[in-house]
């Protein structure tokens, strides 16, 4: 079991200016933020970090909304970090998140859910290594 994930502010939540209120809702429920960023993605970046969506109908609809502004990738390190984080962010579809859960209290609809969260520790390591530089990572986990 790994204790690191991947948050990620998307474009939805950094235009409702709700950087600060995610970033206490995830340091509240026991999370340290080992490293974080505010950066534009590119087609090529976005395609690259959401390729096992690929084949799907939704793939180009998502590149096109993870382009559409900044986001804030968030590098978090916490006992069972990938289920823990799950259960903070909430279903993909806030209509059917538990209450209290950030999708439930922020986001639009399920396309426009203002956060993502690794599925994995397999990918959590995948999409750390995506956003943050080996560097960043050395001194940020001492890896």
């Amino acid at each position: 079991m790994s204790n690191r994930t991947l948050a990620i502010i998307k474009p939805d939540g950094v235009r409702k200016n709700l950087i600060g209120q995610i970033i206490t809702k995830i340091t509240d429920a026991g999370f340290k933020i080992k490293a974080i960023k505010m950066l534009k993605l590119t087609k090529d970046s976005a395609g690259g970090f959401y390729e096992v969506h690929k084949e799907r109908a939704f793939f180009n609809d998502l590149i096109e909304y993870m382009t559409s502004g900044p986001c804030v990738p968030i590098a978090l390190e916490k006992e069972n970090a990938v289920a823990d984080f799950r259960k903070l962010i909430g279903a993909t579809d806030p209509l059917q998140a538990e209450e209290g859960t950030i999708r439930k209290l922020y986001a639009a609809n399920k396309a426009e859910n203002v956060i993502h969260g690794s599925d994995s520790d397999e990918n959590a390591a995948i999409e750390i290594a995506h956003f943050f530089s080996r560097k960043e990572l050395l001194e940020n986990f001492g890896l």
